[in-house]
């Protein structure tokens, strides 16, 4: 199954470059980066990944996905692409996108979790991972008091863990003001029984107004959220919200076709890497320096770009750990639009 989705996608690639013709920024199909593997396919529609690391066996990892449908479902695949189907959570309506933290105490109990905004009941869903077990009392409402069109219909999200321990969800939607108060940045706690609750303790992030802001990433070892502000940019700030709201960075404003989408970070020391971005509409990822310029670190430098085989990728993730034997520096996960998530080896995207 997976072989022939990849020979679907070469044909689809071949034939839109053959279209597109010179001088419009396509690549040759020999310049396409193709996956190792291409996951099974879900049933309605593919929007954004997150990968939990196992601690203890790190070729047991897995990788979580969303399928946003008023029917939809969050996905969990192994490292082969597969299907675990006895963790598949379904029933939700318009899940939209995913993210994993680790360690959220839950009685006592170190928890890994996994967040994903339900965009039709506007609440963020909980899971604990590995087990896909709820954790939320059936889900916390979040933009709460918020009456204009679509300013409560939930999309992205992020989650940080400061050095405290603390760990917080930052939230975006389909759209909100452009006054610097578009994420809602929630903290996430046990309430007594075991069950996740929400305090909001912060508005801030600033939208030029051209599209929507969905696609979140944190880092947490540096305290940045950055965030796609779709048609613009790329925006910074402190994840901390005791440090304020100001705006450190904006950057990627040049030389993507429509819409800045999914944002992962890839760490090669404790404070150096890349910062990828997609170019939704080229099938692009331009990646950006993590540590900023030197004397800057707000200045985050274009490195380069790849095409890779991902169709109109929306959402994405990536690790540096090594797995197994095909993830040896990491992996790199992408959606795309035909029902699948594609996984890359980081040493095919930087030799």
């Amino acid at each position: 199954m997976r072989i022939l989705a990849t020979i679907v996608l070469l044909s689809v690639y071949m034939t839109y470059t053959a279209c597109s013709g010179p001088g419009r920024g396509q690549q040759s199909t020999a310049d396409i980066i193709k996956p190792v593997i291409i996951t099974d396919t879900t049933q309605h529609d593919t929007d954004d990944p997150a990968i939990w690391v196992n601690p203890a066996n790190p070729a047991e990892s897995l990788v979580l996905g969303t399928d946003k449908d008023q029917d939809g479902a969050l996905y969990v695949f192994d490292l082969q692409g597969r299907i675990i189907k006895d963790k598949v959570v379904r029933n939700l309506q318009r899940p939209n996108n995913v993210d994993v933290e680790y360690g959220l105490v839950l009685q006592g109990k170190p928890t890994d979790i996994a967040v994903v905004t339900e965009r039709f009941t506007h609440k963020l869903r909980i899971y604990s991972v590995p087990d896909m077990r709820p954790v939320d009392g059936g889900g916390l409402p979040v933009f709460e008091g918020e009456t204009k069109p679509e300013y409560r219909d939930l999309m992205g999200i992020a989650l940080y863990k400061d050095k405290a321990g603390k760990i917080y969800a930052i939230v975006g939607r389909k759209t909100g003001p452009t006054n610097g108060s578009y994420l809602w940045q929630y903290l996430l706690e046990d309430d007594g029984r075991g069950v996740v609750k929400a305090t909001l303790v912060r508005k801030f992030g600033i939208f030029s107004g051209k599209k929507e802001i969905e696609s979140i990433v944190v880092d947490d070892a540096l305290g940045y959220v950055y965030y796609s502000d779709e048609r613009y940019g790329v925006r910074k700030y402190y994840a901390d919200p005791a440090k304020g709201n100001e705006e450190l960075a904006s950057f990627a404003r040049k030389g993507f076709r429509q819409d800045h989408e999914g944002i992962s970070i890839y760490p090669t020391s404790d404070s150096t890497g890349y910062i990828l971005v997609s170019d939704q509409q080229r099938n692009h990822f331009h990646l950006f320096t993590r540590e900023g310029s030197a004397g800057n670190p707000h200045q985050h430098a274009f490195v380069k770009q790849v095409h890779l085989a991902t169709l109109e990728s929306d959402g994405s993730d990536v690790v540096a750990v090594p797995l197994n034997a095909t993830f040896k520096k990491g992996l790199f996960v992408a959606m795309s639009t035909d029902k699948t998530f594609h996984y890359y080896r980081w040493e095919d995207l930087m030799p």
